[in-house]
């Protein structure tokens, strides 16, 4: 339906409310998976702490000299754990999305991404309406720009939906 949307009228309030409505669906499944995922890590990480714990009080039973040894390298397990952890759970904290994956305007995550001549990304209906209703010419660079010379950044879509599929908190819509 979004493709067909865009098609049809790339600056339609249809295909804003399509995409609106995907995404919230998107968001959705990723914070159902989100925190399922949280959770089953951090079950694995106490169920790993509660492990090294043991070890650590099994090999507690060295001569004198070695326990402070052996409480050194407990101790740096348990940080390297908890380093180990916190690196898997980062693609599920919320944070900012890159420049190059937003409209230089709205400065919102692309969701039809155009290129123009001069080399600038804009979401499309963004670009359309600033052409129709400011001027014919790009924004940024100031050069005569005209609706035919948009071209989908194909790369640009890509980029941004390999961002989405790890990123999936990046479709929440305020």
């Amino acid at each position: 339906a979004l493709d067909l949307g865009r098609g049809a009228n790339p600056k339609g309030y249809m295909v804003d409310e399509i995409w609106q409505e995907l995404a919230k669906a998107k968001y959705l499944l990723w914070e159902h998976a989100s925190s399922k995922r949280s959770w089953e890590l951090q079950s694995l990480k106490e169920a790993c702490e509660t492990a090294l714990r043991e070890k650590h009080f099994l090999d507690d039973s060295q001569p004198e000299g070695f326990l402070d040894e052996a409480s050194i390298s407990h101790m740096k397990q348990l940080e390297v754990l908890r380093q180990v952890f916190r690196k898997a759970g980062e693609a599920d904290t919320p944070g900012e999305v890159p420049d190059y994956l937003c409209c230089k305007i709205t400065l919102d995550i692309f969701r039809d991404p155009v290129i123009t001549p001069s080399g600038v990304t804009y979401e499309r209906a963004v670009i359309l309406d600033h052409l129709e209703k400011v001027g014919k010419f790009d924004p940024i660079t100031r050069e005569p720009l005209d609706q035919s010379q948009l071209v989908p950044n194909l790369a640009i879509k890509e980029a941004v939906q390999e961002y989405l599929d790890k990123h999936g908190w990046a479709y929440k819509v305020d």
